[in-house]
């Protein structure tokens, strides 16, 4: 007999933290479709295209205090 939701949902609850937050996102992604393979590829391109700008320095990337920086102040009129 299958288990009930909320005997699920009982038995999650006991794990570690870590276990709990990785079901949480394996549960999630479940609720996703799975990506058509031309949108998979393209992304795995474009992955593929910033990976190679980081690594030839044709880029480079910004801290996040500073992105941060700049997004609050936008927030608060800068």
């Amino acid at each position: 007999m299958p288990k009930s939701l909320q005997q699920i949902l009982l038995e999650a609850t006991e794990l570690p933290e870590r276990d709990r937050a990785t079901l949480a996102g394996m549960l999630i992604e479940s609720l996703d479709p799975q990506p058509e393979p031309e949108v998979q590829a393209a992304w795995e391109r474009e992955i593929g295209r910033r990976i190679a700008e980081l690594d030839d320095g044709s880029v480079a990337t910004v801290p996040w205090e500073e992105v941060r920086r700049q997004l609050f102040g936008r927030q608060d009129g800068d």
